[in-house]
């Protein structure tokens, strides 16, 4: 495996562009079974004095299954070479396919979580805090467009416990 454990607190990086522009992967599982889903939507900062990444996923989603039913995820941060295995993973399901089998994507195991060695740099998050994502919260109504046809989205806040970046 070629990564490198790093302080998070040396990173030098854009989250509005690793986040909206470039995608990641959101992981969720180890070895035997994990599933992973192409994301654009996040957060990261400080909350409750530690580093945290904040994503969101609708409960028909696989890896929301396995995101519920495991302590850790992992988020992968790719370079624009691999903008068609994320489109891959952002349209298909992991109940359908093996994404990848069909992406060429290599599952490596960063402190006991699946992530993918061909990513650039990894965020292993604990999950701290979960929240349902609920009509009535929304202040902004015109946000509920994301809603017409799919279901809600749920909070996931995790505690980015280790970074990791390719060597």
């Amino acid at each position: 495996m070629g990564f490198v454990k790093t302080d998070i607190y040396d990173l030098q990086f854009n989250p509005y562009k690793l986040i909206s522009k470039d995608w990641f992967l959101l992981t969720s599982g180890n070895k035997s079974e994990y599933n992973t889903m192409t994301a654009s939507w996040g957060q990261t900062g400080v909350l409750w004095n530690m580093p945290v990444f904040t994503t969101v996923v609708r409960s028909n989603r696989k890896t929301f299954e396995l995101i519920e039913k495991n302590e850790f995820f992992t988020i992968s941060f790719f370079s624009e070479k691999y903008r068609s295995a994320l489109s891959f993973c952002g349209s298909h399901s992991g109940r359908d396919c093996d994404k990848a089998k069909e992406t060429g994507l290599t599952p490596c195991e960063i402190d006991g979580n699946t992530a993918f060695e061909e990513a650039d740099m990894v965020f292993v998050c604990r999950k701290i805090y979960t929240k349902d994502m609920e009509e009535s919260d929304f202040t902004d109504k015109s946000l509920l467009k994301f809603y017409e046809s799919d279901p809600f989205h749920k909070a996931f806040i995790g505690e980015i416990v280790s970074v990791y970046q390719k060597k």
